[in-house]
């Protein structure tokens, strides 16, 4: 199965466009980055990016990022990508679409996952910096942070589809995690899509990797941080994936039923992305990286 395809069409001709019509003085040269699930990614000059919503069920995601980033970016340890300026839909363009600043470095999902091991203390570091108590205003996701049996017909219609390998095995996995106890706390902030697409690390060879961003906060909502803490299982080999648990263990005191939870959270979102990106091999990598790993920890 392929992506979602896109509902508007955009290229750079668009971008240039809109902005000179709305943010001039931010008018620069603009390139194609990347087509994801939700967005369309382009480099602005040298300084800036611009993230605009692909299809419709994306576009109330942006404005998400654009109410809350402001304020959640000041008690986080690694910068995310703050909306510097606000776009409307215009010349054609449906959506609200926001302008970033650019982070150099290299998108973690194309470092090998051994070394990304490197930044695990930060990641964690992160993730308890962000799972606060949210209000009751934070938005609502219906495919994050909610309890894992309301993703049983999804993930039951994955594994029936032939699409992934290992099937006996990760359903014996589903069927038993799915089970666990679920969050009892007050909800609390959460990104959402916690793979390693979404985040940039330095590769200076001079230097040890670090975090240089943490991106794409368009699943932002509020429940169980479990769904944020699978990336133990996204990002890790098990080397990596012990130092990331063991520092939030130490900074959150977190339960054995959240990390199993953790790690139903990882299978779904791992059989969700490895079923739907025939045509992403990036993505692709990420889908299989993930279900082998939950599947090793047994």
């Amino acid at each position: 199965m392929d992506a979602p395809a896109a509902e508007v069409h955009i290229d750079a001709a668009l971008v240039e466009r809109l902005i000179e019509a709305q943010h001039p003085d931010l008018a620069a040269p603009v390139r194609l980055v990347t087509n994801g699930w939700d967005n369309a990614l382009f480099r602005l000059g040298d300084r800036h990016a611009v993230r605009l919503p692909r299809r419709e069920a994306a576009a109330e995601l942006v404005v998400n990022e654009q109410r809350w980033l402001p304020d959640l970016t000041k008690r986080l340890p690694v910068p995310v990508p703050v909306p510097v300026r606000r776009g409307a839909p215009g010349i054609g363009y449906p959506w609200s679409w926001s302008i970033t600043d650019w982070f150099d470095g290299t998108d973690a999902d194309l470092v090998p996952a051994a070394e990304r091991a490197a930044v695990a203390i930060e990641l964690a570091e992160f993730l308890a910096a962000l799972h606060h108590e949210a209000p009751t205003s934070a938005p609502f996701n219906p495919v994050r942070g909610v309890p894992l049996p309301t993703r049983s017909a999804a993930m039951v219609g994955r594994l029936d589809s032939g699409s992934l390998p290992r099937v006996d095995d990760l359903r014996a996995l589903w069927n038993r995690l799915v089970t666990t106890p679920p969050w009892g706390a007050r909800p609390v902030w959460l990104h959402g899509d916690p793979h390693p697409g979404n985040a940039i690390m330095t590769t200076d060879a001079a230097a040890a990797p670090r975090l240089a961003a943490i991106l794409d906060f368009g699943d932002i909502t509020a429940g169980d941080p479990a769904t944020d803490l699978a990336a133990a299982w996204m990002w890790f080999e098990p080397a990596g994936r012990a130092l990331f648990r063991a520092h939030i263990d130490e900074l959150c005191h977190v339960d054995t039923h959240t990390w199993q939870r953790a790690r139903g959270w990882a299978l779904n979102m791992g059989a969700a992305i490895a079923a739907a990106s025939d045509d992403n091999p990036r993505l692709a990598a990420i889908g299989a990286h993930t279900l082998t790993q939950v599947l090793l920890d047994d």
